[in-house]
């Protein structure tokens, strides 16, 4: 008799020790992680803000305003999961805004733009499986789907950079 026809048997697509992959994050764990991205998230609005009120890019000012208010939206999002959840929301800024605006031309601020949308959307692909808190997970997922629409937006629109 095969494992397959035993009465009972279940077979799964993976082991039970890939479980472990799965399992939610502990809760100072979590809120480390989403105190790690309000600190990214406000550096990121600083940086673009800085940008837009650059003459030179005033053919992007637009652009880079509407980036800047997805980024503080998140901010505010993110902050509001961490009280909601019992931690005290990060008041400081990541050290994005200083190295972009080390940065001398506009290709080199938008590819670190890109770069930096990129490891928010790797780190939110990694986070969301292990996010057991329902409304944490959609609103997550929603701000890693507007950093994927951003990052291909930014592309369209400063293409030639």
């Amino acid at each position: 008799m095969t494992s397959e026809s035993r009465p009972g048997y279940i077979q799964v697509a993976s082991s039970p020790c890939a479980m472990h992959e799965f399992e939610d994050y502990a809760p100072e764990t979590l809120l480390s992680l989403l105190n790690d991205l309000i600190e990214g998230e406000r550096a990121g609005a600083r940086g673009l803000l800085e940008m837009a009120a650059v003459p030179e890019y005033s053919d992007l000012e637009s652009m880079l305003r509407e980036l800047a208010e997805d980024e503080a939206r998140f901010c505010v999002m993110l902050s509001r999961h961490v009280e909601r959840l019992g931690g005290l929301p990060t008041r400081a800024t990541g050290v994005f805004s200083e190295k972009l605006s080390r940065r001398e031309s506009l290709d080199a601020k938008i590819t670190l733009l890109d770069s930096g949308r990129s490891t928010v959307v790797r780190m939110l692909d990694e986070m969301i499986p292990r996010v057991g808190d329902t409304e944490l997970r959609i609103d997550l997922t929603e701000m890693r789907d507007v950093h994927r629409v951003n990052i291909e937006r930014c592309n369209a629109e400063a293409p030639n950079r």
